[in-house]
């Protein structure tokens, strides 16, 4: 038994929580919403594709693990006081918040629009703000449940730390734009006055900042892309989403009940250089 009252085994476990996942069916989403719900957490999956959102509540279900379905853009504000309103009525409580929606196509300098900056700072900040804010009524109730408190996340970047290196894009065409990394350094900031501020309440706030995962198509359009991001990293390899999967858990779980306001780099290293 731990001084928080949690069974040693039991520090990861999300048995009986609500959590809620937005990016649910991406590259990312998908390992972190099977460790959540693996977890014992009853997963809200987000995003706004419906039809991939129920592919992936379906798989969910065969495996026994409870997940739900709330489509809708994370930027209408509208839409998302309603479906926060509808876990309110059936859950009372959101133990997790795990903001993964992402924006930003791939773009340099010469390429980069105002509308590509206001798109990629309302998707990766304002609508993990609002999500926060519009469930803190919720974050809180479930705080005040369990021994580690409620848990956000935020998932950031390597590159909200540094900057991308231009040398190894090549003709991959996943050129790292200038309003991804400067959105996402906005997040880890966020993170931080979340965490200071909502620490009262018995919400921990957090963010995890994966490295280079990359899309298969990327590496098929550039051969050598894949060598190039191995070389930038001290282990010497790409990582595997599923290597999400234990980090994520941890934050969202009492296993990590006295952290807050911190920044889990999930990269190989590579902002270790």
């Amino acid at each position: 038994m731990t001084s928080t009252g949690v069974a040693q085994g039991d520090l990861f476990r999300l048995d009986g929580r609500v959590a809620f996942l937005s990016g649910a069916p991406g590259l990312l989403g998908r390992p972190i919403a099977h460790a959540l719900a693996a977890a014992g957490a009853h997963v809200i999956l987000n995003s706004r594709n419906e039809d991939k959102l129920r592919v992936l509540a379906t798989t969910l279900a065969t495996q026994g693990l409870k997940a739900s379905v709330a489509c809708f853009d994370v930027t209408d504000d509208a839409a998302m006081t309603v479906a926060i309103e509808r876990i309110a009525d059936e859950f009372g409580r959101l133990d997790v918040l795990v903001n993964n929606a992402a924006s930003g196509r791939p773009g340099t300098i010469e390429t980069a629009t105002l509308a590509d900056f206001d798109a990629a700072y309302r998707v990766n900040v304002t609508a993990s703000f609002r999500l926060v804010q519009v469930a803190l009524p919720l974050l809180t109730n479930a705080g005040a449940m369990t021994p580690g408190g409620a848990s956000v996340i935020n998932v950031s970047s390597m590159y909200g730390s540094v900057s991308p290196d231009p040398s190894i894009y090549g003709t991959s065409g996943a050129n790292n734009p200038p309003y991804y990394g400067a959105a996402k350094a906005a997040l880890l900031q966020l993170t931080r006055y979340e965490a200071c501020h909502l620490a009262p309440r018995r919400i921990r706030c957090n963010s995890v900042s994966p490295g280079p995962f990359p899309a298969r198509g990327y590496l098929t359009n550039d051969p050598k892309f894949e060598a190039l991001l191995q070389s930038k990293t001290p282990m010497r390899r790409t990582g595997d989403p599923d290597e999400l999967r234990g980090p994520v858990l941890f934050l969202a779980s009492d296993a990590s009940s006295y952290v807050t306001g911190t920044n889990l780099p999930v990269d190989g290293g590579w902002t270790a250089w």
